[in-house]
């Protein structure tokens, strides 16, 4: 049973980080700091966008319109850690 909890802690971490690259890699397209037209970097980041946009979707839909600032990344974040924390806090003996 302490392996499904590691593994799920790992897929947790992996989410997380992928959150986290996934809004790095959107303010560096956003200032034109890289080119989207770059095979490696449309690859990576249409495949962070297709793992992380179905999460931030209905967390999008919640929030208010603050203009350019997208908080729904930061809030993802925090309720992936919450529920990491509530499966071991309440599930891990």
């Amino acid at each position: 049973m302490q392996s499904a909890f590691v593994l799920f802690d790992s897929v947790v971490t992996l989410m997380i980080w992928a959150v986290i690259l996934s809004a790095v890699f959107s303010w560096l397209i956003g200032f034109n700091i890289i080119n989207i037209q770059n095979r490696l970097v449309y690859i990576i980041v249409n495949a962070l966008y297709s793992l992380t946009n179905p999460f931030l979707i209905p967390i999008r839909r919640f929030l208010p319109n603050l203009g350019g600032i997208d908080l729904s990344p930061v809030v993802l974040i925090l309720l992936l850690i919450f529920f990491r924390n509530l499966v071991f806090e309440y599930f891990y003996f």
